[in-house]
């Protein structure tokens, strides 16, 4: 197996996986696995007000049970603390951020956007948020299946926040900081996670790294068109078999699935599906689940 190809998944710890989270993991590992690459996982923990305790073990416990197996020790974003405070200093240290505090409501009386109010006011740390200078902007990045995506150009050149006012650090800071602490040389997860891909790359150039490619995989919608995820109170993956929410998960993706399928073992159909893994194919838009293998899928939940 090469490392030359490191893809991975990232969690976080708010509720169990519900099929809309199985569509990020396993187009993410089928994606490494096909480059004979290494598949990292990483539980993105550093938000604690929003995480339900038992949902990291319960996460790793269910990507097991569907036969995702990843490469080398789970890294705990909670433990990453002395790197997000590092990448901070060397941040602040060559200029390209400030302290901020300007409240939420604020900036919604400016028009929703961040207007660069604290850049020259020389604010200390008490009470503020770190923004990132956003001086040279990313307008645009490749998708390796979107071609060219285009951003929102007030959204890219805001001036972003990259550890908050009540010192937590920020998902665009901790992503970007393990991302290229662990190598990644591709992202693949979901659509949801395209507007926060320009601000990441920017964050990657002013830090001195080189960006991974991405590819951000179609989201499966609920019965009234919105994103499936926990906030919107989606199922978890039932228990027992895995294979038929494998399959509905390939099928969705745009994959081929043998029909003898239930004749085969997890790791079979596994394996035939990193033998058989097409990028070109899968859909770019996002979409109800249309068919199931499984009843745990059609019973009006999707």
């Amino acid at each position: 197996m090469s490392s030359s190809y490191i893809g991975r998944f990232a969690p976080s710890p708010s509720g169990d996986l519900h099929f809309g989270s199985l569509i990020a993991a396993l187009g993410s590992y089928l994606q490494a696995r096909s480059q004979r690459g290494l598949w990292r996982v990483r539980i993105e923990d550093i938000d604690p007000p929003r995480e339900i305790p038992g949902a990291a073990t319960r996460i790793l416990k269910q990507l097991e049970d569907h036969g995702l197996e990843w490469d080398g020790d789970v890294l705990w974003q909670s433990q990453r603390h002395d790197a997000y405070r590092a990448a901070l200093h060397d941040l602040q240290r060559q200029g390209h951020c400030y302290y901020c505090t300007c409240t939420r409501s604020r900036i919604q009386q400016t028009g929703g956007l961040y207007d660069g109010h604290c850049r020259t006011l020389g604010h200390g740390p008490h009470q503020a948020a770190l923004r990132l200078k956003v001086d040279h902007p990313v307008l645009a990045f490749d998708d390796r299946l979107r071609g060219r995506v285009e951003a929102d150009p007030a959204l890219a050149r805001e001036d972003f926040i990259i550890h908050r006012r009540d010192g937590l650090f920020a998902y665009n800071l901790a992503v970007v900081v393990d991302d290229y602490f662990q190598g990644i040389t591709e992202v693949v997860r979901g659509a949801d996670l395209i507007e926060p891909t320009v601000r990441q790359i920017t964050l990657y150039q002013q830090s001195g790294w080189t960006a991974p490619a991405h590819l951000h995989l179609p989201l499966v919608l609920n019965q009234d068109g919105n994103k499936l995820s926990k906030q919107n109170h989606a199922p978890a993956l039932p228990a027992g078999d895995a294979r038929p929410a494998l399959v509905d998960a390939l099928r969705f993706l745009g994959q081929t699935v043998t029909a003898g399928w239930r004749d085969l073992t997890l790791t079979t159909l596994l394996q035939q599906a990193v033998d058989g893994w097409d990028c070109e194919k899968i859909p770019i838009n996002d979409a109800r689940l249309a068919h199931t293998a499984t009843s745990a899928f059609s019973n009006g939940s999707l």
